[in-house]
């Protein structure tokens, strides 16, 4: 790689910041995808055949879900293509974005278990299972991306954390495709996007970067709450926090 960037007159280190740059336009655009063809049957597909029934709630998230991704995309390329100035600006318009993600999640998070008790398709504790799951994702993403604002001084570590805040919201979209019950298989298509990342970290710098050792970690930590959303300790919260919108 170094000789061919050299006889083309580029720097070995330019050449290898280029191609890490698309490497993660690449990994964005992986992850819009894993976001539509998740939510294809329950939502996209009915959406453009006119089929979906949804409540105006619903359109709303997958409007600002879909949103945070084409975003995510949008300022990996402005990274890509030399234009950090404008990636910068409009990242202070993407931390109240962020919020905005953070806010309707949560919204849905309580709204979407409520709808299902309404119509009949779920009982309470059907309901209070599920809402662990959710809160795990909000939880995450929450988490990891006022990280990565406290380290936007630190590109290497900003954009790891961002890409971090990603996956963990793009679980919701896995979930509708792969059932929990596979958890090697579900593990292996929610995480390729880091273990990507990871194989190119090691590959271009020689080893993997901590930010996502532990990200890693910490995933598969947050995955065993599908293993305890039926327990009843578990219901017990779930029922509590449902209990009031009854």
């Amino acid at each position: 790689m170094s000789t061919t960037a050299l006889s083309a007159g580029i720097p070995a280190h330019a050449a290898r910041a280029s191609s890490t740059r698309r490497f993660y336009v690449s990994l964005a655009l992986l992850m819009t995808a894993m976001v539509v063809v998740g939510f294809w049957p329950t939502y996209f597909g009915p959406l453009l055949g006119g089929t979906y029934s949804g409540s105006w709630l619903f359109h709303l998230h997958g409007t600002v879900f879909l949103g945070w991704m084409l975003l995510f995309v949008a300022q990996a390329a402005l990274v890509s293509t030399g234009r950090t100035r404008v990636h910068r600006r409009i990242g202070t318009v993407g931390i109240a974005y962020g919020l905005l993600v953070l806010i309707v999640g949560l919204t849905v998070t309580i709204y979407a278990p409520l709808a299902h008790i309404a119509s009949g398709a779920w009982d309470l504790d059907a309901a209070a299972a599920f809402l662990l799951l959710p809160l795990g994702d909000m939880a995450l993403f929450a988490g990891l991306f006022a990280a990565a604002i406290a380290y936007r001084r630190q590109p290497e570590v900003h954009k790891r954390l961002m890409l971090l805040a990603t996956i963990a919201i793009v679980f919701a979209a896995v979930s509708r495709r792969i059932p929990y019950e596979s958890p090697a298989t579900f593990l292996l298509a929610w995480l390729t996007p880091l273990a990507a990342a990871m194989a190119y970290d090691w590959r271009t710098r020689g080893h993997v970067h901590r930010t996502y050792a532990i990200g890693m970690a910490v995933f598969v930590v947050a995955f065993t709450r599908v293993f305890v959303m039926n327990s009843e300790p578990w219901l017990t919260v779930g029922r509590t926090v449902l209990a009031p919108f009854l």
